[in-house]
């Protein structure tokens, strides 16, 4: 396959063109894929038709992929693809319908938090104009770090936090989703982990913020107040307009992001009968350094 590689107008953010996912890929080219996916954070593949077999496929060649610890959402024959949707099927979601609905980086809450996530638009909700909803914004954590002063680098680069899946399901049960309540097993799962608020990118040696709304709660080590006031500064800058790009879904995009220099936030502006319908699959991390 011959590619192209456009950059976004963004803090972050890449366009792949020229490749087919629903055909192999061959390694010179992947090899391309991935170093832009190192180089930008963020890849969009456009106009997709893979089968749930073939996202599965091209997912490994990132690395070894993850079961998510919400297994009530995993697809039935691939329990590598997590279901993200607000379909009902039976009284019951048939995936996660509040994914995203915080800024955050995905399973940060574990102590390997994941390295990335590919996400594969099936159906994409429209409004009565044909616009498309359910938005995502990307922030460049990475960018964000680098635009700090000296001094508050310098400040939180020896901090640490603590993160929790408890946090992000207190918070949707407190807007009001009481589906998102634990199960008995989530606890188990996902014990509180504590990381340091700036995390070094394993493989390009860049810097991000690390903290997030959904899953940080608290700052070890300084009172509620004090901790409560620098996550609220950090979580402001991080998602200022100069660090975001805003994707607009069609039906067959996929998105790749890295999870280490990146966080991100679903826009629920949709409801049935506007239907939103997306398989995930989680490349598996290492331990923050």
């Amino acid at each position: 396959m011959s590619i192209e590689i456009r950059p976004f107008d963004a803090a972050l953010g890449a366009e792949i063109l020229g490749v087919d996912l629903s055909k192999p890929v061959e390694d010179e080219t992947f090899a391309a894929i991935e170093n832009a996916y190192n180089e930008y954070s963020l890849l969009l593949f456009r106009g997709q038709d893979m089968s749930e077999a073939q996202h599965v496929d091209f997912s490994r060649r990132f690395g070894a992929l993850e079961i998510h610890v919400l297994d009530q959402y995993l697809h039935p024959r691939h329990p590598e693809i997590l279901v993200v949707s607000n379909v009902e099927e039976g009284g019951r979601n048939v995936g996660i319908k509040d994914a995203g609905r915080y800024w955050h980086t995905d399973l940060s809450y574990m102590a390997r938090p994941s390295r990335g996530s590919l996400l594969y638009a099936i159906e994409v909700p429209h409004d009565d104009n044909g616009e498309p909803l359910g938005d995502t914004l990307f922030a460049s954590s990475a960018a964000a770090y680098e635009a700090l002063p000296e001094s508050r680098r310098a400040q939180i680069d020896t901090l640490s936090a603590e993160f929790s899946l408890a946090n992000k399901q207190a918070k949707l049960v407190t807007d009001g989703d009481k589906s998102a309540a634990q199960t008995d097993t989530h606890p188990d799962k996902t014990p509180p982990v504590v990381h340091k608020i700036v995390r070094t990118h394993p493989l390009t040696g860049r810097r991000s913020i690390y903290v997030n709304e959904g899953h940080t709660s608290r700052i070890v080590g300084m009172s509620d107040d004090e901790g409560r006031a620098l996550l609220a500064e950090l979580y402001e800058h991080v998602t200022k307009d100069a660090f975001v790009y805003r994707h607009k879904w069609q039906k067959g995009d996929l998105l790749i992001w890295d999870n280490i220099p990146t966080q991100h936030i679903a826009i629920c502006d949709y409801a049935l009968p506007q239907r939103r319908y997306m398989h995930r699959t989680t490349i598996a991390g290492s331990a923050p350094i």
